[in-house]
């Protein structure tokens, strides 16, 4: 029972040698040879061929002296090492000659990333590549500090580099004390950033080679997309925003002299004229329903509305939700409950 228990005791795990068959193999080395008896606390010493039976009395173990055991033990190792060695030749010898028609598949350019390590770690490569230009596209009107903080360092890096920055948001992000601290911390010199009254959902782009967007709603997966002509024309719809967009030192565009209504009070009365239910509205600008539906109370009161059907005629009567500089002025919208002033 007692032995047993010695046993147990002085289990080991994988194939290490524990403090008790230290002790005995160092004792065996000494003395040249073991009672059998003496190593049943240490079963690890006959499982790594460290003993071996006397072969005068088998009541007796000799030790295995330390560099032929060490060979013995290393002999699984190296032939593994040399195996996976083999492998990775093969691999190599066998599809390095594919590369060239891989590269010409567009399904193989666009790949996708499903959770936030994978995609951070993706984009974190690809700022410390780019060399021309990154272009980022910033829905919303707020952004957690924690992403905040992540965009400094790579922007600062970036900076650092030589490599420009744009960045394009929404005209709310003007009055976010977050993001002017950001910007505090950042270097001058290279980074420009505009904002616009909507713009369309989150893209980065990194020179001209690669670009991201998400590819759900909760934006925990993303696309990676290196298609020479996507990527393109990403940049191209970009541009296009770009020369809609406000600089961020010039005041965004007021509403007309002759009203009382704020700049965001009419991006909301375009938006609900055009059809839009407040959810809509609000996803577009980058605020609350609930901070819509406050915007859409002001201009009721403004325009002494009992209704939003009312309100509707009024604001295209006024002029107030018409079409913005270097639009084609279109048919005139319907005034009734199918303009999207009414709850859906």
């Amino acid at each position: 029972m007692g032995r047993d228990e010695d046993t147990t005791a002085h289990a080991h795990e994988g194939r290490s040698l524990c403090d008790t068959a230290v002790r005995i193999y160092t004792e065996a080395l000494s003395a040249g040879r073991i009672p059998r008896t003496a190593i049943q606390p240490a079963p690890c010493l006959t499982e790594l061929a460290l003993v071996h039976p006397d072969p005068q009395d088998d009541a007796w173990v000799r030790p295995v002296p330390p560099s032929a055991a060490l060979a013995h033990l290393l002999q699984p190792v190296v032939r593994e090492i040399h195996e996976r060695v083999s492998l990775s030749a093969a691999l190599v010898d066998s599809l390095a000659p594919l590369a060239g028609v891989a590269s010409t598949d567009p399904n193989l350019a666009i790949t996708v990333l499903e959770g936030m390590p994978l995609i951070d770690a993706t984009i974190q490569n690809a700022t410390e590549s780019a060399t021309e230009e990154i272009r980022t596209l910033q829905p919303g009107s707020t952004r957690p500090p924690d992403h905040l903080e992540r965009a400094l360092s790579r922007a600062r890096l970036t900076l650092e580099r030589g490599t420009p920055l744009r960045h394009i948001y929404q005209h709310p992000i003007r009055y976010n004390q977050t993001f002017k601290a950001y910007l505090n911390q950042m270097p001058p010199g290279l980074i420009q950033i505009r904002t616009l009254e909507q713009t369309v959902e989150r893209l980065l782009v990194f020179d001209r080679t690669v670009a991201f967007i998400p590819a759900n709603a909760a934006r925990d997966v993303a696309l990676e997309i290196r298609h020479p002509a996507l990527v393109r024309y990403l940049i191209q719809m970009y541009e296009v925003l770009w020369a809609q967009a406000t600089p961020l030192s010039d005041p965004v565009p007021a509403a007309p002299a002759s009203t009382s209504v704020t700049a965001v009070q009419l991006s909301v009365a375009r938006l609900l004229v055009e059809g839009h239910t407040d959810q809509v509205v609000a996803g577009k600008l980058g605020i609350s329903v609930r901070t819509c539906r406050a915007h859409v109370s002001r201009l009721m009161h403004t325009l002494n509305a009992t209704s939003r059907t009312q309100l509707g005629a009024l604001l295209v009567g006024s002029g107030i939700a018409g079409p913005r500089p270097g639009q084609h002025e279109g048919p005139p919208p319907r005034t009734s409950g199918a303009t999207g002033l009414g709850e859906r």
